[in-house]
Parts: structure tokens; sequence; C-alpha cells
């Protein structure tokens, strides 16, 4: 479980396809406190830690499965990209943004987005199937990074971002086109599954 506080920029090293594809990704993280097993969100998706270097040559590696690359912007990724990075929750730990599971229900694309003060706001499309889990004053987390929503206007909603969010994760640098990974409310998720039960 993550919380969708992002707390470090890493970027990818290298990318091998096998059968399936394995990723080497650079951290801030003093990585001889990872576990090799651990889970890290790596925008947004909960990937399994493989392989990882020495403290001094700060790396991890992780592997991710075809459903992955299916439900996930991870397949676009190329070496040098910025990544969003989490390390999974401890019991104790302060729950700053929401609930966060790392597992992705879709990609959402960044449609329009324009300066309001000095935060920005974004508006994205979502696929319909996933629209209804979305609303005004609830929570998302878009590559890994918790967020409330504005307003919802049918496949579409917005929201404002900080400064401050815009400086320590990725989303400052998204253009209209550019699309994340997306993960809808757990508790939404739920409801629409007992309402339809």
């Amino acid at each position: 479980m993550f919380t969708g506080i992002v707390s470090d920029v890493g970027q990818v090293r290298h990318i091998e396809q096998t059968g399936d594809t394995h990723l080497v990704i650079a951290t801030h993280y003093d990585v001889s406190t990872v576990e090799i097993g651990a889970s890290i969100a790596c925008s947004g998706v909960c990937l399994t830690v493989v392989d990882k270097g020495s403290a001094a040559d700060r790396w991890f590696a992780v592997t991710a499965s075809g459903e992955t690359l299916s439900k996930t912007t991870l397949g676009s990724w190329k070496v040098g990209d910025p990544v969003n990075l989490e390390r999974a929750m401890r019991v104790g730990d302060e729950l700053g943004g929401h609930i966060v599971t790392g597992h992705v229900d879709g990609v959402a694309e960044l449609v329009r987005l324009a300066p309001e003060g000095e935060s920005l706001r974004m508006t994205f499309a979502v696929p319909a199937a996933l629209s209804r889990f979305i609303a005004a004053k609830g929570s998302v987390a878009l590559d890994g990074i918790s967020l409330t929503v504005n307003e919802v206007d049918g496949a579409r909603f917005g929201i404002n971002v900080i400064p401050h969010t815009q400086q320590v994760t990725t989303i400052g640098r998204l253009k209209a086109g550019m699309k994340v990974n997306l993960e809808v409310d757990l508790m939404a998720r739920y409801v629409a599954r007992l309402v339809n039960a």
C-alpha cells in the first residue's frame, strides 16, 4: 500500500525486453535499505524489486508483465524518462495522501492545462468505463500522485496542481496529449462493486 506522496523522482536507466520487460531505475534512495522483493510504486505502478545496486551506485531493477504493460504507460517508457517513486507504506506512517494500491486501472490523457495563479489547472480524459469511479472532491492517483478532483464532466475531470507538487514530481512536465497512469479511489471501486452485486 502507498499514500500517493511521491518521495523521489528516479530515472529509467536501462530497459530489456525478454519474455517480460525488465527495467533498471536510478534513484536517490539509499538502496541498502531496500530489500529484494520490496514493492516500490513507479509512476503509480506497484513493482517488485528484483535486483539493486550498491550504496554508491543507486539503482533498483523491476520486472513488468504483459498485463502491466497493457494497463499502464510503462510500455512507452524510454531510457532517461523520469519516474515518480514511492516506497511502500509502513504501519505507523503518516497517511498524507490517500490509500493507493499501485494497481493501475487505466490510462488518462491530459487534454487541457492552463495556469491558475501559481498553480496549474489540468483536465484529463479517461476511458468511459472508469469515469463512474471519479467524483468531485474525491481522490485519484495520477502517475502515483495523490490528487483531489475539482470537477467531473462525463469522462473528463479536472485537478489543480500547486507549485510544490509540480517541483517534486513529474506532473509539472506534462503537456497536452501526454498520458498518465490512473488509479481510481479504492473505496469508489468497492462501492460500485457492492451496488452492482
